[in-house]
């Protein structure tokens, strides 16, 4: 690499109806990294755009076989159905006959870019995707990341930072349903799941939302996912996991962001 950049490389375009943001602390002109990060998930768009024209649209038709798609559709469809095991179908790509991918395809590519990074010799980055975020390394030397999770009550509110180094953080809220009835679920305004890999971590939180009141018990028992949820009450519970210097939840300080550390 040519350059030597005194300050972090960033990157941001919006896609599939969010935006996503590189962040990249090595040391180094990450420019053509990035924009071959860029040109691949402009790829992912084409695949699984809505649109009539794309494989993922004429696969849901049935115009498309499954072994003639992008082999990126088989991963994506591969990690769904095993998150749908997991969960006991709150999570479904298929839903009464239908194909959707949304509640998974933007963490799986999310991820797979930070993957590209690493493979580019990024050893501290982010890669943002909306509300879900993959995170390697630290920020600096010692660092850890430091993610504010929004309150959906509020806008511009706070409800939490968690902070830790290598993990995946995804927030889920309104607008899921409930694969099992179609309707939405009761119980929660929001939960925020971390976990290691943000293909699994952002299809569990979808899941989670889902099972409303649940989703407390279902992350107990879960493997490698940790969550704070926001009930419909306006009350916060985390999972017994999470570790911090605060760790009391409840109706009291909600105004006041809590910092949690993940393991």
């Amino acid at each position: 690499m040519a350059a030597t950049l005194s300050r972090p490389f960033r990157h941001s375009q919006r896609l599939m109806g969010t935006v996503f943001s590189l962040d990249v602390r090595d040391p180094g002109d990450w420019s053509e990294v990035a924009a071959d990060v860029m040109t691949w998930l402009h790829r992912v768009h084409a695949v699984f755009a809505p649109s009539p024209e794309s494989e993922i649209s004429r696969l849901g038709r049935r115009e498309l076989a499954l072994a003639d798609c992008d082999p990126m559709v088989r991963e994506v469809l591969a990690t769904g159905d095993r998150v749908e095991l997991v969960t006991g179908g709150y999570f479904a790509c298929r839903t009464r006959g239908a194909l959707d991918l949304a509640g998974i395809v933007k963490g799986w590519a999310a991820e797979r870019a930070s993957d590209l990074l690493t493979g580019a010799g990024a050893r501290a980055h982010s890669v943002r995707a909306g509300q879900d975020l993959q995170l390697v390394g630290g920020p600096a030397p010692g660092e850890p990341w430091r993610v504010e999770i929004r309150d959906p009550r509020e806008p511009g509110a706070l409800l939490t930072v968690v902070t830790g180094r290598d993990l995946a953080v995804a927030t889920a809220g309104r607008g899921i349903v409930d694969p099992h009835t179609g309707e939405p679920p009761t119980g929660l305004d929001s939960i925020t799941l971390i976990g290691p890999r943000l293909a699994l971590v952002d299809a569990l939180a979808t899941a989670a939302f889902a099972m409303g009141v649940q989703a407390r018990a279902w992350v107990e028992r879960a493997d490698h996912v940790e969550a704070i949820g926001l009930t419909s009450s306006g009350q916060t519970w985390i999972s017994s996991g999470w570790v911090g210097a605060q760790c009391q939840v409840g109706t009291a300080d909600l105004d006041r962001p809590r910092v949690w550390q993940a393991k």
